[in-house]
């Protein structure tokens, strides 16, 4: 098992490499450069001689390759350099914005589960009845409204109409995050509602399942202590996708309504061609990713004890 994990930590760097070097490629053929953005940006008209000036400054007038060995020689020696627009370390700018995403993911992920795994069983309980049809009609709606179209709808209902939550937030707050929370909770609630239904409905139909019931064991015991536990591996790996999606961000959400966190922070980036920024973003999400599935790898082998027969023999 110590053997597994190594391997898949060794396997972040090829990754890592990878990815930024991706990411540095892409960003030098969009067409225009982080020194234009940044004074279009202020509204100051300069000459061609202060933007060469400054470009010659940040190190932007070297080849690709030298602009991206240095800056891959700076994180290997814990420097993610200074942004272009803000002046600020990197480092420190976008440890600034983490706080406002772990608490949008913690509790968008604790209201999708709250809602979605017990929906999601009581339709496959009920298969085919009118609680089934009903569960599913909403799940439909659910996923076919966009992410930015649902937080209009709540805008609309709970800040316009009902005047309960703030439309823009006002600092990192649970208040504040209502909104961009239950914007993501009512779509990945829709998706993970049908996944949880699917799942159970395939357990229920298997030949243990079948056995309990010859053997009298009551259905309530099947279901919880057998059927839920043999489903969880397909409800982790939902989670585990959306756990390293919110933790990177939900740029859109975030945009909308102005949430202070990684995502907004990377859209700016973006915007103006802040390179360091937009560096530190894409190895973020790299490493949330790589570390996201091996933990889930790791409930899997605790569930599974074939998964976790296999990997003993392995290794």
């Amino acid at each position: 098992m110590r053997k597994y994990i190594i391997q898949r930590f060794l396997q972040l760097i090829p990754i890592l490499i990878g990815i930024t070097f991706l990411s540095f490629a892409m960003m030098r053929v969009a067409g225009s450069d982080a020194v234009t953005e940044m004074y279009e940006n202020r509204g100051t008209a300069v000459s061609q001689e202060i933007i060469d000036a400054k470009k010659a400054e940040l190190g932007l007038d070297q080849p690709f390759l030298v602009q991206y060995v240095s800056w891959l020689n700076g994180f290997l020696h814990g420097d993610m350099g200074t942004s272009y627009v803000s002046g600020k370390k990197v480092f420190d700018e976008f440890v600034s914005k983490l706080p406002a995403t772990l608490l949008l993911t913690v509790m968008s992920i604790l209201a999708t589960v709250v809602i979605s795994i017990p929906l999601g069983v009581l339709a496959a309980v009920c298969q085919d009845k009118w609680v089934d049809l009903l569960l599913r009609f909403f799940s439909f709606i659910g996923n076919a409204m966009p992410n930015f179209f649902v937080a209009m709808l709540l805008m609309q209902l709970l800040s316009i109409k009902l005047n309960l939550l703030p439309v823009i937030a006002s600092g990192v707050n649970i208040r504040s995050a209502l909104m961009p929370m239950l914007t993501l909770a009512i779509s990945m609630s829709a998706k993970y509602m049908r996944q949880v239904r699917a799942a159970v409905l395939e357990e229920l139909n298997k030949d243990y399942v079948q056995g309990a019931r010859a053997r009298g064991i009551r259905e309530s015991v099947i279901l919880w202590k057998n059927v839920i536990k043999s489903a969880m591996l397909t409800i982790i790996t939902l989670l585990a996708l959306s756990i390293g999606s919110l933790l990177g961000g939900t740029a859109i959400i975030e945009s909308i309504f102005m949430w202070d966190g990684v995502g907004k922070l990377a859209v700016d980036a973006i915007t103006t061609r802040d390179y360091p920024v937009i560096q530190a973003y894409v190895v973020w999400m790299a490493l949330i990713y790589v570390i996201v599935n091996l933990i889930t790898d790791l409930l899997y082998h605790c569930l599974d004890p074939r998964i976790r027969l296999g990997v003993n023999q392995n290794g």
